[in-house]
């Protein structure tokens, strides 16, 4: 199969739907054999049969590290091997000040923050010299929206993890860098903001919010080879949200 990923291996969590779900089927289109990890078992199913027969389904909570060993042993038993991984698993409960509970900042930093910690480190092993990391960030880093403090808090948090981890790529042999999506047209954005998501387009200079194949377009240029001096950046697909 050609593509410019073709002969990869690929591993994205939070591939149930969205963002996750369009990164997978474009790492596939590109000649990828991708591995999809998510927590819910049906949309799951669904992926890979829709993806066909160079995906593989791993049921996936990101905050459980025995998930996240269970997903490694199918990828190291099925692959031997990870030239991508896309750390994009993440959850965001909509809390101001005032109204936010234990159990919301539990929940967020357990998925964004522990999860992406631990999703990169087991990974370790099994990457490739040259593989590719991207971790999913968010426009909030840098405006936040009203109820998302301790969301944006959590994809701060993730920022200076890749920072960090990149000034290990020489030794470790990977590059890795985050990709920050603005508002795009997913069930995560509808779950947390509501029916009235379209709104957000005002605050886009591009006057609209972003589609999953948009941001999954991204993704295949930082997964590929075409990316390969690439290392500890923040790529924002947010149509000049926060850039302007």
């Amino acid at each position: 199969m050609t593509g410019v990923l073709a002969g990869k291996v690929a591993v994205v969590t939070g591939a149930n739907s969205g963002i996750g779900l369009a990164i997978a089927k474009r790492f596939a289109a590109e000649g990828a054999r991708v591995f999809l990890a998510g927590r819910r078992q049906e949309p799951l199913d669904a992926a890979v049969a829709e993806i066909g027969p160079a995906a593989t389904g791993v049921r996936t909570d990101v905050s459980v590290q025995a998930d996240l060993d269970h997903l490694y042993s199918v990828v190291r038993e099925e692959a031997g091997r990870i030239d991508v991984l896309v750390a994009n698993a993440g959850s965001a409960v909509p809390q101001r000040l005032g109204e936010i509970t234990e159990e919301a900042i539990d929940a967020t930093f357990g998925t964004n923050v522990k999860g992406t910690v631990f999703t990169v480190q087991k990974a370790l092993p099994l990457l490739s010299d040259g593989a590719s990391i991207v971790v999913t960030g968010s426009t909030s880093t840098l405006r936040p929206g009203p109820g998302l403090e301790v969301y944006g808090a959590s994809k701060a948090a993730v920022r200076n993890l890749v920072r960090s981890w990149a000034l290990g790529a020489q030794e470790r042999k990977f590059r890795v860098n985050v990709l920050s999506p603005g508002p795009t047209e997913t069930p995560g954005l509808v779950g947390a903001v509501g029916p009235d998501h379209h709104q957000l387009a005002s605050d886009v200079p591009l006057g609209r919010i972003g589609r999953p194949d948009e941001i999954a377009a991204v993704a295949t240029f930082l997964a590929s080879d075409a990316s390969s001096f690439v290392n500890g950046a923040d790529w924002f697909a947010d149509g000049g949200q926060a850039q302007v």
